[in-house]
């Protein structure tokens, strides 16, 4: 589910508490209103990330014609969830033009997953038919037209799927892409950052446990693959689960069936995994972090997700479509003119898409549907686009991997000879006056390490990475980040 809003009209404090719960524990910001003075008066209903109300039948009859009245007079009338054990109200077959579905009592998690699930096709305007392309990834860049073709390559399979890249990436813009090109996606989508959750509490999060399995547990809990039975799981920072928990999720996914915790009843599952990470996950199997057995069963089909820095052509693209998307959360879109464009576009965005988005949300409350120039942009983007403007220049041409028969030269930074540049500074060095992008420093102590072990291998990849002590693998993974060849 998305990070959404859902307004619950509920004026009993009991019922109030236990929708709330369940919300929150879908990842939901529940909008608690009792009356309707304060449906009119919540800011929450007319954003775009509300995404549904929720009210109990006695309520419905007991608010009668106002509130139909209240929801149709939004600027995009809301889903009506009605719980009800006796079918929706009398007022829902007269008012046609508002979406009503039934939420059987008592509520069920798994079941309020899956109405909510449809309340969101229809708040998004395609309620019958997945598919969309709500979630794809912006970008018509050489890269991202390479993880579109995979993205719609592998959508219709039921694959496990294994996404890499760089925090910030869109990692899981593109998960959320492939299930809705697929089969399941009138299904739930559900995501777990395996990361964010203590190792000791990840196991009845993935499989819920019996009430009275450990201490705290007051009743039985659905865990994330009931949730998303039929649809797709998202294993989000995969490689930093716990190897306890990586033995029990090979188990998951060699035999399609789990336990809750607490129970001896076993229960099949039949759910799409897509995982993804930001860590080398050769390199952790090498230091025993990772399970060899469960990267072969994930990595089935990989999808490598390229850095905003290889992708700079997308820019554009996505402040155009980022500033959309603000505006119409908060009614301040803003723009900018060519000096911003071009300071940004000489910056190396070590936090990806995501301190892109961070960055003009900012820019947004500060400057609120205005024109932004170079000037407005705060300085650590200014000095860091002046340096690289002065020192080096950034080829701003796209990864090229899956398009390529072969590794090409690398393209990181080229002097005004056009010769490729590696200014490496010695040890204990004075730092230059106008500063040094560490990122970009240590990949070219990295680069010149590389050839140097080539150059000794006689050009071989396996005699290299044993000159390196890294993985054939890994060293396979960075011929093709920096264009090497072999």
């Amino acid at each position: 589910m998305l990070e959404a809003k859902v307004i619950v009209i509920e004026p009993t404090e009991s019922e109030a508490n236990a929708l709330q719960a369940l919300l929150r524990f879908l990842d939901l910001e529940p909008i608690l209103v009792r009356n309707l003075a304060e449906l009119r008066e919540s800011a929450h209903c007319n954003t775009p990330d509300c995404l549904a109300v929720i009210v109990r039948r006695e309520t419905v009859n007991a608010l009668g014609s106002g509130l139909v009245a209240q929801l149709r007079g939004m600027r995009q009338p809301l889903p009506v969830i009605c719980i009800s054990a006796d079918g929706l109200p009398k007022i829902a077959e007269s008012s046609g033009d508002l979406a009503w579905f039934q939420l059987e009592t008592p509520v069920k998690q798994r079941r309020l997953s899956s109405v909510l699930h449809q309340a969101q096709n229809v708040r998004s305007g395609h309620p019958t038919q997945p598919g969309t392309h709500r979630f794809r990834p912006s970008g018509a860049s050489r890269a991202m037209r390479a993880v579109h073709r995979l993205i719609e390559q592998v959508a219709p399979f039921d694959t496990n799927v294994l996404i890499l890249g760089e925090s910030g990436t869109g990692k899981e813009m593109v998960a959320r892409h492939v299930h809705e090109l697929s089969g399941r996606a009138a299904h739930p989508f559900v995501p777990v950052n395996c990361g964010a959750i203590p190792a000791d509490l990840l196991e009845s999060e993935l499989f819920g446990h019996e009430k009275g399995a450990f201490t705290g547990a007051l009743s039985t809990r659905l865990g994330r693959f009931e949730f998303a039975e039929g649809g797709t799981l998202f294993l989000d920072e995969i490689g930093d689960m716990s190897l306890q928990m990586q033995v029990k999720l090979l188990r998951v996914l060699q035999e399609r069936t789990f336990e809750r915790v607490g129970s001896n009843k076993t229960i099949r599952c039949n759910v799409r995994i897509i995982a993804a990470t930001h860590r080398d996950l050769d390199a952790a199997i090498v230091a025993g972090r990772f399970r060899e057995d469960l990267y072969y069963r994930l990595n089935v089909f990989p999808v490598q997700m390229p850095p905003l820095r290889d992708r700079l052509d997308d820019l554009p693209v996505l402040i155009e479509h980022l500033a959309q998307r603000q505006g119409q959360s908060a009614g301040r879109k803003i723009q900018l003119d060519s000096s911003a464009m071009d300071c940004l576009a000489r910056n190396r965005w070590p936090g990806n898409v995501r301190e892109l988005a961070n960055l003009l949300e900012r820019l947004a409350i500060l400057f609120p549907a205005q024109t932004i120039s170079a000037a407005d942009l705060p300085d650590r983007y200014r000095s860091a686009a002046a340096w690289l403007g002065s020192e080096v220049r950034i080829d701003a041409r796209p990864d090229t991997v899956a398009e390529t028969p072969a590794f090409e030269e690398p393209l990181v930074a080229e002097a005004d000879s056009g010769e490729v540049a590696y200014e490496m500074l010695d040890v204990g060095a004075a730092l230059p006056r106008g500063g040094i992008d560490l990122k970009d420093h240590m990949s070219a102590i990295e680069i010149g390490l590389i050839r140097q072990a080539l150059e000794e291998a006689d050009g071989t990849v396996a005699g290299a990475a044993r000159l390196l002590r890294i993985r054939r693998t890994t060293l396979v993974e960075k011929l093709r980040k920096y264009r090497l060849s072999a």
